[in-house]
Parts: C-alpha cells; structure tokens; sequence
C-alpha cells in the first residue's frame, strides 16, 4: 500500500486553514471515489518513489522499463522513417526519367498510337500520354564502348510525362531536332565515353544490313546535344535519347513502340493499369513502373520488413525487464496484498492492481517513444547536416552513394502500428505478475508481519 509520511511533531506542521483544507480533502475524496479502488492502489503503486515504497531498487527497475520501451519505439520509428525516406527518394529519381505506365504492341510498332492515347486521356488519371521508340544499341568513341537503353522522343511532348528537361546538366532536350541526329546522354553515360556537349559519338545498331561479305551492323554517328543527370546510377549510365523521327528512320520502324503515360498518382499506377487493359482497344501490352523494377521494390519491403522484426526485439527485451519488474513489486507488497485479500478483495481485483501499474508503465514509455521518434525523424533532415558539421563526418559519402543526404519521411501508419504492437507487448508482460500476485496466500504473507 501506498503510505503517507506524518509531521514528527505537531510543532513542525505547517500553519493550515481548516476551511480551505476541508475543502481540498473533499475535491480530492471525490476524485478519487470516481475510480475503483484497483486502478487507484496500481497508479499510486507506479509513481510511488523510494520513500514510500521502502525499495528503491524497484522503482528503478520501473524506470529502465519505461526508458527501454521509450528507446526501443523511437529507435524503430527513427529507422523506418528513414528508409522510408530512401524509398521514396530513389522512387522519385526513377520517375523523373521512366514513365508511371508504358504500352506498346506486340509487333514492335503502333500505327494507331494517337488513337490509344487518346482512349488512355479518357481515364481520369491519366495527366499525359506521348510516343516513344525503345531499343538497345552500342555508343562507341575512341575504344570505348557501351551499352545504351536508346530511346526515341518527340522533345516538345517529352515534359508531359517525364522531367528529364529539368534535370539536363548541358545543353537541353529541346536541341533534339528530326534530321540533325542529336542525342542526349546520362551524366555517368558520358563520363564513361569521355564525351561532352558537342562531341561525336558513334551509334551501332544491333539490326545489321546484309551485304556480300555478310551482315553488316548499321553505323551513324550522332553529336552529343545535351548531357542529363536524374541521380539515379542505373539510367545515368545507360539511358540515350533522340528524336523519335530519327529513331523510326535508324530503326525502320514505320510507326512509334507504342505510348508512355503519367498519373496523378504514382501509386495508384498498378490499379490503373489493370482498368486501361479493360477500356483500350486493340491487341496491346500494358506495364507500369512498379512491374519494370518489381525486384528492387520487394528487396526493400522485404529489408524493411526484416529491420521492423529485429527492432522489435528491442521492445520485447524491455517488456521481459516489465515482467521482471512487476514479479519483484508483487514479492515486495505480499502483506498489501494480504491486507487486501483479509478485507475481502478478490484474485481478480489483485490482479487488476499489477495490471493496471504495468499498463501505465508501457503507456508512459510507449508514449515518450512515439514522442521522441516523431521529433528525431521530422528532424533528420536539419539535423544530419548540423552532426557532419560540428564532427566533420560524412554519414553518405558521394563518392560511393548516389543520394548525399540523409532522408526521412514519417509515415503515420508505421507510427500507430509501432505505437500499438508496442503497448500491446507491455500489456501481455503484466499477465504472469498481476496471476502470481494474484496466488499470494493471506496466512503465509503476514507470518511474518
């Protein structure tokens, strides 16, 4: 039980008023006749300090409960912020050059790509729909050679479903034009032929010309008329582009690959690529960018899935400390509870005590938690950057990442679900105390008394 400390003397008591006491001890007597008997005994047990409750060690055990909840739930709140942060960092890098769905025709051309596109405007999610040619070739220049995603665009209609103009390093899209034989490269594309604007390169295209010596592959040589960088490695270092009238021409394609269409929303892209293959007319194949880089996005939900369970682990070690805690205040109040039982209190009424004190325990931290994560993780960006300045450390080198900066992003749902597994593991630690507390024998807790 909960104990209060009485004045040694009345000589040291402090000078009160009858009046306004009597008042306050009835506002108080009031208050707490409005909760059972049982929450009120298990909060006052919770925040009772070493004065009142003779073991100090307890109280401690209580507050590295508390704090290890408290860390544990920042901890994976902080981590899935910022992974949550790289996905869409790496996400958004992706879509600046890729379309949010693609589609195109088994032959390899699409004479009716303007008819297509108009029956794609007629979803309401539907913002932009272009046409494209899409192959692969070999760049060379003086010995080096690589390997290219060619991809044939018309440079005014370009903007609506991509922002590659934005991100042009040199030069621009728009120097593209039908005849001249343009292309723009990625930033890293380039840096590997050793090109910049301006300068020749050769295009080789796998579809060779027969002749009496055999086939023969086709060459054309383009200048560089723009260098581009998205800060995604994958297409800086592979992604070419030209004018889609240049690429039907090399490629002797009478019509475009098909046609490449922007959402409002990015998510949404699965869903409507599943109606659009019910409305559009025509033997046609349709694929969005979740199915191009389907294995990345399932590595990270499966990393991040992983982190989630093994920072768990960390909640869970502070609920065992919980278990630990509660089994050693039921061993230190026997006689309370003695007293308790010899008054007439029931097993279930004991055990609502402990319950009631563990659940307070994890509320508090699970709290203090959510708390502390949420201010971390909308503070990372800010920060990280003050950390690597006062340290002189560089947390992501750029020199081997391609995003420099830390990123987080809060997601509501991960909070309330880590808030929630989190009290619900400090809620099934208090079972085992609050039972055992709830055995506790009259006859054999006050022998001794």
């Amino acid at each position: 039980m909960c104990r209060l400390v009485a004045p040694a003397h009345p000589s040291q008591a402090p000078t009160r008023n009858p009046i306004r006491d009597r008042g306050k001890a009835t506002e108080e007597t009031r208050t707490r006749l409005k909760l059972p008997y049982e929450w009120q005994i298990g909060w006052c047990y919770t925040r009772a300090s070493k004065r009142a409750t003779g073991n100090g060690f307890i109280s401690f055990i209580a507050l590295v409960s508390m704090s290890g909840i408290a860390l544990g739930v920042a901890a994976l709140i902080v981590v899935l912020s910022v992974m949550n942060g790289f996905q869409k960092e790496v996400r958004d890098r992706m879509l600046s050059v890729l379309a949010h769905v693609e589609i195109f025709s088994p032959t390899g051309s699409m004479p009716n790509w303007q008819l297509t596109a108009q029956e794609a405007r007629k979803n309401p999610e539907v913002i932009g729909a272009v046409p494209y040619v899409e192959t692969q070739a070999l760049l060379t220049r003086q010995g080096a050679v690589s390997g290219v995603a060619l991809r044939g665009v018309e440079p005014s209609l370009e903007p609506q479903v991509s922002d590659i103009c934005k991100e042009m390093r040199a030069g621009a899209l728009t120097n593209l034009k039908p005849g001249e034989f343009g292309i723009v490269l990625g930033a890293d594309l380039a840096t590997n032929l050793g090109v910049m604007n301006g300068d020749k390169v050769t295009l080789v295209v796998p579809e060779g010309t027969i002749t009496p010596a055999g086939m023969m592959p086709r060459l054309k040589q383009f200048t560089v008329a723009g260098i581009f960088e998205s800060g995604h490695y994958e297409y800086d270092s592979t992604l070419a582009l030209i004018s889609i009238q240049d690429a039907q021409g090399l490629f002797r394609l009478p019509a475009p690959t098909g046609v490449r269409l922007r959402l409002k929303d990015v998510q949404r892209a699965p869903e409507v690529t599943r109606a659009l293959a019910h409305t559009l007319s025509g033997d046609l194949y349709l694929h969005d960018w979740t199915q191009q880089n389907k294995t990345w996005f399932s590595a990270v939900q499966i990393e991040k899935r992983m982190m989630f369970i093994i920072l768990t682990l960390i909640i869970a070690v502070a609920a065992f400390n919980l278990v630990s805690s509660l089994v050693m205040t039921v061993t230190d109040k026997q006689a309370d509870i003695a007293i308790l039982r010899t008054l007439g209190a029931q097993p279930g009424s004991i055990m609502k005590i402990f319950v009631v004190q563990g659940v307070t325990i994890g509320f508090i931290g699970t709290a203090i938690g959510v708390t502390l994560g949420c201010l971390i993780a909308s503070s990372i960006p800010w920060l990280v950057p003050l950390i690597e300045q006062l340290f002189h450390v560089q947390f992501l080198p750029p020199s081997v990442y391609f995003i420099s900066e830390l990123p987080s992003e809060l997601v509501a749902g991960d909070v309330i679900k880590i808030g929630v597994i989190a009290f619900l593991l400090s809620s099934l630690a208090t079972l085992y105390p609050s039972w055992r507390g709830a055995k506790v024998r009259p006859a054999e807790a006050l022998r001794y008394e």
